[in-house]
């Protein structure tokens, strides 16, 4: 599969992997956070931090680190990490990019991070 025949579905998945990352990530610095405070459990749970969702962070984490040019990295974190509400307009203007450029890149990140995870 290449980029060009990326289908829809993993795509979404991808999209929602990263969603979830942005919570993830939230977590992972309130946990160690408290863990420098010297205080477990700050608010009550219903379900561990376990170690499948660390490795989950810790692997998007590598993918978009190691697997993305720094641009195709500027466009997911914008897009999809470091806002609940971005539009893509306002991505690629923001990023000074040609509307063609912009989709053609966000889309070989997607396709670079379905890779790396494992998804496709």
């Amino acid at each position: 599969m290449g980029v060009k025949h990326l289908s829809k579905d993993v795509q979404d998945l991808v999209i929602e992997e990263l969603c979830e990352y942005r919570a993830s990530r939230v977590n992972m610095r309130n946990v160690e956070e408290q863990k420098k405070a010297g205080i477990i459990n700050l608010f009550p749970t219903l379900k561990q931090c376990d170690s499948e969702n660390m490795l989950k962070y810790r692997q998007i984490e590598r993918a978009l680190w190691e697997a993305l040019d720094p641009i195709e990295r500027d466009i997911i974190e914008r897009k999809y990490i470091n806002s609940t509400d971005a539009k893509d307009i306002n991505v690629y203007t923001e990023l000074s990019m040609k509307k063609s450029t912009y989709y053609k890149k966000k889309k070989t990140a997607i396709f670079h991070l379905a890779k790396a995870l494992g998804i496709i």
